[in-house]
Protein backbone atom coordinates (compact mmCIF):
# COMPACT_ATOMS: atom_id res chain seq x y z
CA UNK A 1 0.00 0.00 0.00
CA UNK A 2 2.83 2.59 0.69
CA UNK A 3 4.59 1.27 -2.13
CA UNK A 4 1.52 2.44 -4.63
CA UNK A 5 1.09 6.03 -2.52
CA UNK A 6 4.98 6.71 -2.63
CA UNK A 7 4.49 5.79 -6.64
CA UNK A 8 1.49 7.78 -6.71
CA UNK A 9 2.85 10.96 -5.23
CA UNK A 10 6.02 10.92 -7.51
CA UNK A 11 3.96 10.88 -10.37
CA UNK A 12 1.92 13.72 -9.02
CA UNK A 13 5.54 15.46 -8.37
CA UNK A 14 7.20 14.56 -11.46
CA UNK A 15 3.51 16.21 -13.80
CA UNK A 16 4.12 19.14 -11.79
CA UNK A 17 7.86 19.35 -12.39
CA UNK A 18 7.51 18.51 -16.38
CA UNK A 19 6.00 21.67 -17.77
CA UNK A 20 9.38 23.68 -15.86
CA UNK A 21 11.43 21.20 -17.38
CA UNK A 22 9.96 21.62 -20.86
CA UNK A 23 9.98 25.53 -20.19
CA UNK A 24 14.04 25.51 -19.38
CA UNK A 25 15.82 23.19 -22.05
CA UNK A 26 18.52 25.25 -21.57
CA UNK A 27 19.33 23.93 -18.66
CA UNK A 28 20.10 20.44 -19.60
CA UNK A 29 21.11 21.44 -23.22
CA UNK A 30 23.99 23.16 -21.38
CA UNK A 31 25.49 20.92 -19.22
CA UNK A 32 25.13 17.95 -21.66
CA UNK A 33 26.22 19.62 -24.58
CA UNK A 34 27.89 18.95 -26.62
CA UNK A 35 27.10 15.04 -26.79
CA UNK A 36 27.28 14.37 -30.82
CA UNK A 37 29.34 16.14 -34.06
CA UNK A 38 28.62 19.69 -34.67
CA UNK A 39 28.55 20.71 -38.47
CA UNK A 40 30.24 24.27 -39.42
CA UNK A 41 28.92 25.36 -42.37
CA UNK A 42 31.84 27.76 -44.86
CA UNK A 43 30.39 30.36 -46.65
CA UNK A 44 33.05 30.30 -48.95
CA UNK A 45 35.26 27.87 -51.60
CA UNK A 46 37.67 25.07 -50.60
CA UNK A 47 41.08 26.49 -50.65
CA UNK A 48 39.75 30.01 -49.85
CA UNK A 49 41.45 31.95 -46.64
CA UNK A 50 37.56 31.66 -45.10
CA UNK A 51 37.95 27.78 -45.68
CA UNK A 52 41.28 27.51 -44.34
CA UNK A 53 40.68 29.52 -41.29
CA UNK A 54 37.47 28.18 -40.43
CA UNK A 55 39.46 24.71 -40.62
CA UNK A 56 41.69 25.50 -38.62
CA UNK A 57 39.01 26.93 -35.88
CA UNK A 58 37.29 23.62 -36.19
CA UNK A 59 39.98 21.40 -35.50
CA UNK A 60 41.43 23.83 -32.49
CA UNK A 61 37.47 23.68 -31.02
CA UNK A 62 37.47 19.72 -31.27
CA UNK A 63 40.25 19.07 -28.75
CA UNK A 64 38.15 21.71 -26.47
CA UNK A 65 34.63 20.17 -27.11
CA UNK A 66 35.72 16.95 -27.19
CA UNK A 67 33.66 15.85 -30.24
CA UNK A 68 34.10 16.09 -33.92
CA UNK A 69 33.68 19.41 -35.79
CA UNK A 70 32.84 18.97 -39.53
CA UNK A 71 34.04 21.54 -42.02
CA UNK A 72 31.40 21.92 -44.78
CA UNK A 73 31.44 23.99 -47.71
CA UNK A 74 28.58 26.29 -48.68
CA UNK A 75 29.77 28.96 -51.18
CA UNK A 76 27.61 31.17 -53.12
CA UNK A 77 26.34 34.54 -52.76
CA UNK A 78 28.80 36.13 -50.50
CA UNK A 79 27.91 33.90 -48.20
CA UNK A 80 24.30 34.45 -48.16
CA UNK A 81 23.62 30.66 -49.09
CA UNK A 82 25.69 29.57 -46.23
CA UNK A 83 23.84 32.06 -44.03
CA UNK A 84 20.39 31.06 -45.02
CA UNK A 85 21.23 27.48 -44.57
CA UNK A 86 22.23 28.62 -40.56
CA UNK A 87 19.01 30.26 -40.08
CA UNK A 88 16.70 27.50 -41.04
CA UNK A 89 18.40 24.94 -39.04
CA UNK A 90 17.55 24.44 -35.01
CA UNK A 91 19.26 26.16 -32.87
CA UNK A 92 20.77 23.23 -30.40
CA UNK A 93 24.45 24.61 -31.32
CA UNK A 94 25.17 21.55 -33.63
CA UNK A 95 24.75 23.71 -36.61
CA UNK A 96 26.97 26.84 -37.66
CA UNK A 97 28.63 29.17 -40.13
CA UNK A 98 31.49 31.04 -40.92
CA UNK A 99 30.13 33.90 -43.26
CA UNK A 100 31.48 37.75 -43.69
CA UNK A 101 29.52 39.94 -42.52
CA UNK A 102 29.34 42.36 -45.67
CA UNK A 103 27.82 39.67 -48.16
CA UNK A 104 25.20 38.48 -46.02
CA UNK A 105 24.87 40.21 -42.71
CA UNK A 106 25.35 44.07 -43.85
CA UNK A 107 25.48 45.20 -46.97
CA UNK A 108 24.01 42.41 -49.83
CA UNK A 109 21.10 41.87 -47.80
CA UNK A 110 19.82 45.80 -48.81
CA UNK A 111 20.26 44.76 -52.84
CA UNK A 112 18.95 40.88 -52.66
CA UNK A 113 15.96 39.58 -50.72
CA UNK A 114 17.55 36.97 -48.61
CA UNK A 115 15.39 34.59 -46.85
CA UNK A 116 16.43 35.29 -43.92
CA UNK A 117 16.43 38.66 -41.36
CA UNK A 118 20.11 39.43 -40.92
CA UNK A 119 20.00 41.28 -37.89
CA UNK A 120 16.98 38.55 -36.20
CA UNK A 121 17.90 35.25 -37.21
CA UNK A 122 20.97 34.66 -36.15
CA UNK A 123 22.73 34.10 -32.44
CA UNK A 124 26.62 35.63 -32.90
CA UNK A 125 28.75 33.18 -31.62
CA UNK A 126 32.27 34.90 -32.45
CA UNK A 127 34.27 37.28 -34.58
CA UNK A 128 37.86 35.89 -35.34
CA UNK A 129 39.36 38.31 -37.93
CA UNK A 130 38.67 40.94 -40.36
CA UNK A 131 39.09 41.36 -44.41
CA UNK A 132 41.34 44.46 -45.14
CA UNK A 133 41.09 46.27 -48.37
CA UNK A 134 43.76 48.39 -50.28
CA UNK A 135 44.57 50.98 -53.23
CA UNK A 136 47.08 49.17 -55.04
CA UNK A 137 49.51 50.15 -58.02
CA UNK A 138 51.96 47.51 -59.54
CA UNK A 139 55.42 47.67 -58.09
CA UNK A 140 57.23 49.24 -61.28
CA UNK A 141 54.83 52.58 -61.08
CA UNK A 142 56.34 55.52 -60.44
CA UNK A 143 54.01 56.30 -57.00
CA UNK A 144 54.79 55.48 -54.44
CA UNK A 145 52.61 57.16 -51.94
CA UNK A 146 48.50 57.89 -51.51
CA UNK A 147 49.93 61.70 -51.92
CA UNK A 148 51.46 61.64 -54.92
CA UNK A 149 48.50 59.19 -56.30
CA UNK A 150 46.21 62.09 -55.42
CA UNK A 151 48.00 64.24 -57.33
CA UNK A 152 48.64 62.20 -60.38
CA UNK A 153 44.75 61.50 -60.46
CA UNK A 154 44.16 65.36 -60.17
CA UNK A 155 46.47 65.87 -63.34
CA UNK A 156 45.38 62.92 -64.94
CA UNK A 157 41.30 62.76 -64.42
CA UNK A 158 39.57 59.20 -65.67
CA UNK A 159 42.25 56.87 -64.21
CA UNK A 160 40.72 53.23 -64.11
CA UNK A 161 40.59 51.05 -61.25
CA UNK A 162 39.25 46.92 -61.06
CA UNK A 163 37.06 45.93 -58.33
CA UNK A 164 35.04 42.74 -57.23
CA UNK A 165 32.12 43.91 -58.62
CA UNK A 166 29.71 46.85 -58.61
CA UNK A 167 28.72 47.76 -55.32
CA UNK A 168 31.47 45.57 -54.07
CA UNK A 169 33.02 47.02 -50.78
CA UNK A 170 36.17 48.04 -52.67
CA UNK A 171 33.96 50.11 -55.28
CA UNK A 172 32.10 51.66 -52.46
CA UNK A 173 35.69 52.43 -50.70
CA UNK A 174 37.72 53.80 -53.54
CA UNK A 175 34.30 55.67 -54.51
CA UNK A 176 34.04 57.13 -51.06
CA UNK A 177 37.93 58.42 -51.44
CA UNK A 178 37.18 60.43 -54.40
CA UNK A 179 34.62 62.32 -53.59
CA UNK A 180 36.72 62.94 -50.12
CA UNK A 181 39.19 63.92 -52.49
CA UNK A 182 37.79 65.14 -55.66
CA UNK A 183 39.13 62.69 -58.30
CA UNK A 184 37.48 61.57 -61.11
CA UNK A 185 37.95 58.05 -62.00
CA UNK A 186 36.71 55.32 -63.69
CA UNK A 187 35.29 51.88 -62.53
CA UNK A 188 35.99 48.45 -63.99
CA UNK A 189 34.11 45.90 -62.27
CA UNK A 190 35.13 42.42 -62.39
CA UNK A 191 33.68 39.18 -60.84
CA UNK A 192 35.59 38.98 -57.93
CA UNK A 193 39.07 40.37 -56.79
CA UNK A 194 41.02 37.83 -58.56
CA UNK A 195 40.29 39.02 -62.52
CA UNK A 196 40.30 42.27 -60.68
CA UNK A 197 44.04 41.99 -59.59
CA UNK A 198 45.00 39.91 -62.94
CA UNK A 199 43.86 42.96 -64.76
CA UNK A 200 46.14 45.29 -62.93
CA UNK A 201 48.74 42.47 -63.41
CA UNK A 202 48.31 43.19 -67.25
CA UNK A 203 48.06 46.75 -66.78
CA UNK A 204 44.57 46.87 -68.21
CA UNK A 205 43.49 48.98 -65.31
CA UNK A 206 45.49 51.74 -63.69
CA UNK A 207 45.17 50.47 -60.41
CA UNK A 208 43.06 47.90 -57.91
CA UNK A 209 40.85 48.28 -55.29
CA UNK A 210 41.82 45.05 -53.82
CA UNK A 211 39.83 43.24 -51.24
CA UNK A 212 42.06 40.45 -49.76
CA UNK A 213 43.34 38.56 -53.04
CA UNK A 214 45.93 41.57 -53.81
CA UNK A 215 47.86 40.64 -50.51
CA UNK A 216 49.91 37.82 -52.18
CA UNK A 217 50.89 40.51 -54.40
CA UNK A 218 51.83 42.99 -52.04
CA UNK A 219 53.88 40.29 -50.50
CA UNK A 220 55.67 39.31 -53.45
CA UNK A 221 56.45 42.97 -54.82
CA UNK A 222 54.37 42.84 -57.22
CA UNK A 223 52.21 45.42 -56.14
CA UNK A 224 52.54 48.60 -53.85
CA UNK A 225 49.81 48.88 -51.55
CA UNK A 226 49.11 53.12 -50.82
CA UNK A 227 46.24 52.75 -48.91
CA UNK A 228 44.05 51.00 -46.43
CA UNK A 229 40.42 50.97 -46.50
CA UNK A 230 37.73 49.34 -44.48
CA UNK A 231 39.98 49.22 -41.41
CA UNK A 232 39.49 50.79 -38.25
CA UNK A 233 42.90 50.51 -37.10
CA UNK A 234 46.02 49.76 -39.23
CA UNK A 235 46.99 46.74 -40.53
CA UNK A 236 49.42 45.37 -38.30
CA UNK A 237 51.35 43.67 -41.60
CA UNK A 238 51.33 47.10 -42.93
CA UNK A 239 51.67 49.70 -40.04
CA UNK A 240 52.68 52.58 -42.34
CA UNK A 241 50.20 52.62 -45.21
CA UNK A 242 47.96 54.99 -43.73
CA UNK A 243 44.13 54.49 -43.63
CA UNK A 244 41.24 56.28 -45.55
CA UNK A 245 39.95 57.78 -41.93
CA UNK A 246 44.15 59.13 -41.22
CA UNK A 247 43.38 61.18 -45.39
CA UNK A 248 40.56 62.83 -43.46
CA UNK A 249 38.12 60.15 -45.83
CA UNK A 250 35.04 58.17 -44.19
CA UNK A 251 35.72 54.91 -45.29
CA UNK A 252 33.27 51.99 -45.96
CA UNK A 253 32.90 49.93 -42.34
CA UNK A 254 35.19 46.88 -41.44
CA UNK A 255 34.17 43.26 -43.01
CA UNK A 256 34.44 40.83 -40.47
CA UNK A 257 34.57 37.19 -40.52
CA UNK A 258 31.44 36.06 -38.15
CA UNK A 259 30.36 32.36 -36.87
CA UNK A 260 27.05 32.38 -36.61
CA UNK A 261 24.19 29.85 -35.57
CA UNK A 262 20.76 29.42 -35.95
CA UNK A 263 18.65 32.43 -33.32
CA UNK A 264 17.84 30.89 -30.16
CA UNK A 265 20.72 29.52 -29.37
CA UNK A 266 20.58 28.52 -25.87
CA UNK A 267 22.85 30.92 -23.68
CA UNK A 268 24.75 27.69 -21.34
CA UNK A 269 25.38 26.52 -25.21
CA UNK A 270 26.11 29.79 -26.67
CA UNK A 271 28.56 30.35 -23.70
CA UNK A 272 30.43 26.87 -24.18
CA UNK A 273 30.91 27.72 -28.01
CA UNK A 274 32.33 31.31 -27.37
CA UNK A 275 34.71 30.06 -24.60
CA UNK A 276 36.25 27.23 -27.53
CA UNK A 277 36.45 29.20 -30.31
CA UNK A 278 38.03 32.24 -28.11
CA UNK A 279 40.96 29.61 -26.85
CA UNK A 280 41.63 28.66 -30.28
CA UNK A 281 41.62 32.37 -31.40
CA UNK A 282 44.11 33.38 -28.58
CA UNK A 283 45.85 30.30 -28.73
CA UNK A 284 49.33 30.43 -31.04
CA UNK A 285 48.56 27.33 -33.59
CA UNK A 286 45.76 30.02 -35.37
CA UNK A 287 47.50 32.92 -34.89
CA UNK A 288 49.97 31.42 -36.88
CA UNK A 289 46.99 30.48 -39.55
CA UNK A 290 45.97 34.32 -39.81
CA UNK A 291 49.91 35.46 -39.54
CA UNK A 292 50.54 33.37 -42.59
CA UNK A 293 47.43 35.05 -44.83
CA UNK A 294 48.70 38.47 -43.22
CA UNK A 295 45.29 38.63 -42.33
CA UNK A 296 44.21 40.87 -38.67
CA UNK A 297 43.18 38.69 -35.97
CA UNK A 298 40.21 40.59 -33.83
CA UNK A 299 38.06 38.37 -31.28
CA UNK A 300 34.53 39.93 -30.63
CA UNK A 301 31.78 37.93 -28.41
CA UNK A 302 28.23 38.09 -29.31
CA UNK A 303 27.03 41.17 -27.55
CA UNK A 304 29.77 43.34 -29.13
CA UNK A 305 28.70 41.65 -32.72
CA UNK A 306 24.96 42.75 -31.79
CA UNK A 307 25.61 46.51 -31.81
CA UNK A 308 28.26 46.29 -34.62
CA UNK A 309 25.96 44.75 -37.38
CA UNK A 310 22.87 46.99 -36.19
CA UNK A 311 24.77 49.90 -37.02
CA UNK A 312 27.05 48.51 -40.40
CA UNK A 313 23.34 47.38 -41.57
CA UNK A 314 21.93 50.95 -41.42
CA UNK A 315 24.63 52.67 -42.30
CA UNK A 316 25.11 50.77 -46.05
CA UNK A 317 21.11 51.18 -45.72
CA UNK A 318 21.55 55.05 -45.54
CA UNK A 319 24.68 54.81 -48.58
CA UNK A 320 22.64 52.69 -50.71
CA UNK A 321 19.77 54.99 -50.51
CA UNK A 322 22.04 57.90 -51.45
CA UNK A 323 23.31 56.24 -53.90
CA UNK A 324 19.75 55.43 -55.65
CA UNK A 325 20.13 52.09 -55.47
CA UNK A 326 17.00 49.45 -55.26
CA UNK A 327 16.61 45.98 -54.43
Amino acid sequence: MRSKKKNSKMFVISMVLLPFLISFPSLASGQTYPDKPITLYCGYAAGATTDLTTRALAKGAEKLLGVPVVVENKAGGASSVCAALVASKKPDGYTLGVVDSFGSLTARPHLISPPYKPLEDFTFIVQYGLYIGGICVLAESPIKTIEEFVNYAKAHPGLSYGSAGMLSRGHIAVELFAKCKGLTLKHVPFKGGAPANTALLGKHTDFVAGVGQHIQYVKQGVFRMLMVFSAEKRDPYFPLIPMAKDLGCEDVPPNQYIMVGPKGIPEPVYQKLNEAFKKVINGPDFQKVMESFNLPLEYKDKLQLEKEMAAQYEWYGSFLKKMGVKK
